[in-house]
């Protein structure tokens, strides 16, 4: 499976780390689906989605924008997801980490065809109690 988000953050950006804000959800999330510990090692979060065989990347290659939110987009340049996709051709479910990256997934990839669910937001912008994301998450467990 992939899981797209839309471009990282200025925290996960400046730490070269997917997801480094402290109060995102998604390794919180991650590590619940996988039955394991939570761990703040980048290096066992890796380790935790090879196991589980989930691909993480972005719909966006580039773009501007003043501030980590994805409303503040502007200018964007999506990444190649059908290179990605040919080159990959196990993956067969995309889950899109909030309704941003689905939209502009559906605005530059509307050829893909892949089974694809549109997750809450695990962002902290995402103003949703963490066990009704985690609830919504756990779909991922089942495909």
């Amino acid at each position: 499976m992939l899981i797209l988000g839309t471009m990282p953050g200025k925290e996960s950006l400046r730490a070269g780390e997917y997801y480094a804000h402290p109060r995102n959800a998604f390794w919180q999330i991650m590590f619940d689906l996988a039955g394991e510990n939570f761990s703040d090692s980048y290096v066992s979060r890796k380790r935790l989605l090879l196991n589980n065989n989930i691909a993480l990347w972005d719909v966006l290659e580039s773009c501007e924008r003043a501030s980590s939110l994805d409303s503040d987009i502007r200018d964007e340049v999506p990444n190649d997801i059908s290179s990605l996709l040919n080159k990959h051709p196990l993956i067969r479910t995309i889950f899109f980490n909030g309704q941003h990256a689905s939209k502009l997934f559906k605005k530059y990839n509307p050829e893909i065809v892949l089974a694809q669910y549109t997750l809450p937001s695990t962002s902290p912008a995402h103003a949703v109690p963490l066990s009704r994301k985690a609830e919504q998450w756990r779909i991922i467990s089942g495909v």
